[in-house]
This record gives structure tokens, C-alpha cells and sequence, in this order.
């Protein structure tokens, strides 16, 4: 869990420390709290995959409260001026459904009869965070169209690219049992994904005090007593972290070899790629700074491991995910751990 801390200004852009960094964070964390309770582990997984560029699927059950959670934090950064046509929303959901288009997406271009000419009309894919409700309910056209939204930050149509903001987030959600009517993602854009996700039920506890204050008056103030954060905030936090967290060749050569041995041949038929190392780098820094350190140590490794390999993996049959990425973790981890020893 985040540390409480105050809330003072941030730094100007370019002159930020970690503990700028960890208190734009935890200004986050505190309006997600307010919203979503009991969820305390995957808000700090979600931070983690925002200050990391990456995006964050969940697999979870109808009524868990994935769309309070998104809308929680989409809310906790500052609106452009109303009045600006080019301002970005900070939040925006789609509910994939089988008759849903690319264009109900991405964007459509549209011939404006008093000018006789054309003009693009931005689809919800043109925000700061986008809930992507139910993802594999329509067709692998509509889910291809957020390929190139995900990995370039940018959606091309009529052989003309937009870019996306570039704080863009996507929460996408799927529901682990119901199948019926259902597109399994590709491993191709499965790869997208920083962190998949399970939320199971919360505790006893929280979800007794979900129903007590359910419809009951809030605080004075409430979550607009709570600071905001500027999409700047973010976006200097993430260079500020990739800048000033430590990745050590050990930490390096653990990762390539813990993808070795997740590409064993006769336990997979595909592995991890080059590009989920490249993402799990920052994902490192970020847990490690969340942690109040300045280096990724094999602690921030082991912790995001399960989230980080398990669904990027086709395994061969009766061969558990979990159980192949503890094996793959072992000898790595204790060749690091040896390491570390020696050089202290």
C-alpha cells in the first residue's frame, strides 16, 4: 500500500524527485480509495501500469466495481477548459458489444455540407483513460482497431493518423466465465497489456461497509476536497522515474532469463516476447519508487511476476501458468540474489 503523505505542489517539470513523484501518485490512490473500497492491491497495480505507459486488463466478475474504479481515475485529473473543442476528456467508456464498428471507436470522417468539406469526428478512444467495458464481446475487427491506439498512441483512418493523448489509458475488463457470444483475445494483443488482472470478491469486512454507506450522505467535501493532478504531473513523473531509478545489468540479465525460461519449448508454444521485457522495466521502477527506493531489487520482480508473464504465455497442454512462471523465477532469482550478496 502507498504511504499517506501530504499534497504539496509539485515541482516544475524537468526538476521532479521520486518523492514528487510518489506524492502524485498517492493523490491518485487517495480519490480511487474514496470511490473503491477493498481494492487497495490492484489501485497500487494500477498505478503501477500508468506511470509505466503500459495498459491493464481485468478479468473479473459483473458488479466488482471496474467501471467506479475507472471512473475514479479518470476523475482524479484536471478537465481541459469546457470551452476548447480540442481539449481531451480525462475519462471515456465503451461498452464492446457484436454490433459495435471500428469507427464507434477510433472515429469517423464525416462531409460537413455548409463548407463542403471533410472533418474528423473523434471517437471515446480520444481521452486520458478509456474503459474498454467487456472487450472480447465484439468482433476482432473492432478489438484490432485499439492495436495501433495501444501501441503507438496514435489511430489512423482515411489513410490519416491522430494522435492520442499521450497520458492514454486503457482498462479493459472481461468476464472470466461467461464465454457465450465471446472473441478470445490474440496473443498479439494480449502482448499490449502491461498487467492482466483478477479481481475476486472483496473481504467480508469491505463489502459490509460497501453496503452500509451505499446511498448514504458523503463527507462534506467529499472527493472534491481531494487534489487533482495535472496530466503533466504524470507524464514528468514518468521521465522522472525512468531517469532516477536504478535498473542494474543483474536486474537486466534476470528478466532475459527468466523470458528463457519461459519459452521452454516443451511447456509453451509461445513465451514472452522482447517487448514484455521492454515494458516491464518502468513497471519495476515504478513499484520500486512506490516502495521508497531508488533501484529495482528482485522484491519488485517476484511481486509483479504473476501479472506481468502469465497471460502473454500459450501454454502446452496441462501445464499450469503460475507454476510455469515459478519455475522459470527460481534459478534467476537466486542467481540474482547471489550476486547482489557478492557485490555487498
Amino acid at each position: 500500500m502507498l504511504p499517506t503523505i501530504s499534497h504539496p505542489t509539485s515541482s516544475p517539470q524537468g526538476a521532479l524527485t521520486l518523492d514528487d513523484v510518489r506524492n502524485t501518485a498517492a493523490r491518485l490512490r487517495d480519490r480511487m480509495r474514496y470511490d473503491v473500497i477493498g481494492r487497495d492491491d490492484i489501485i497500487e497495480l494500477v498505478l503501477i501500469a500508468l506511470f509505466s505507459d503500459g495498459h491493464v486488463l481485468l478479468e473479473d466478475y459483473p458488479g466488482s466495481g471496474k467501471t467506479t474504479l475507472a471512473k475514479a481515475l479518470g476523475n482524479g485529473f484536471v478537465e481541459g477548459a469546457p470551452n476548447d473543442a480540442l481539449a481531451i476528456p480525462s475519462f471515456r467508456r465503451v461498452q464492446f458489444t457484436p454490433d459495435l464498428l471500428p469507427s464507434d471507436v477510433t472515429g469517423v470522417t464525416l462531409f460537413e455540407p455548409s463548407t463542403s468539406t471533410f472533418s474528423f469526428r473523434r471517437g471515446p478512444v480520444f481521452a486520458s483513460v478509456l474503459l474498454v467495458d467487456e472487450i472480447n464481446r465484439t468482433s476482432p475487427k473492432v478489438q484490432s482497431a485499439l492495436l495501433e491506439a495501444m501501441a503507438e498512441k496514435q489511430v489512423t483512418v482515411d489513410n490519416v493518423s491522430h494522435k492520442l493523448d499521450d497520458l492514454f489509458f486503457v482498462i479493459a475488463t472481461q468476464n472470466p466465465l461467461d464465454s457465450v457470444g465471446t472473441y478470445p483475445l490474440p496473443l498479439a494483443q494480449l502482448d499490449r497489456f502491461l498487467f492482466k488482472l483478477s479481481m475476486k470478491h472483496i473481504d467480508a469486512a469491505s463489502e459490509l461497509q460497501v453496503i452500509k454507506t451505499w446511498g448514504q450522505p458523503r463527507p462534506v467535501g467529499g472527493n472534491a476536497a481531494l487534489p487533482q493532478v495535472q496530466r503533466a504531473d504524470v507524464l514528468a513523473a514518468r521521465a522522472t522515474m525512468r531517469a532516477k531509478v536504478a535498473v542494474s545489468p543483474a536486474i537486466q540479465q534476470c528478466l532475459v532469463d527468466i523470458a528463457q525460461g519461459l519459452r521452454d519449448p516443451k511447456r509453451t508454444r509461445q513465451g514472452v516476447s522482447t517487448r514484455c521485457l521492454v515494458q516491464a522495466v518502468p513497471a519495476l521502477q515504478m513499484r520500486a519508487v512506490l516502495k521508497g527506493r531508488d533501484f529495482v531489487s528482485s522484491e519488485d520482480i517476484e511481486a509483479l511476476s504473476a501479472p506481468l508473464f502469465q497471460h502473454r504465455l500459450e501454454l502446452m497442454p496441462g501445464v499450469l501458468g503460475d507454476v510455469l512462471v515459478k519455475d522459470a523465477m527460481r534459478g534467476p532469482i537466486e542467481k540474482l540474489s547471489r550476486s547482489t550478496l557478492g557485490a555487498a
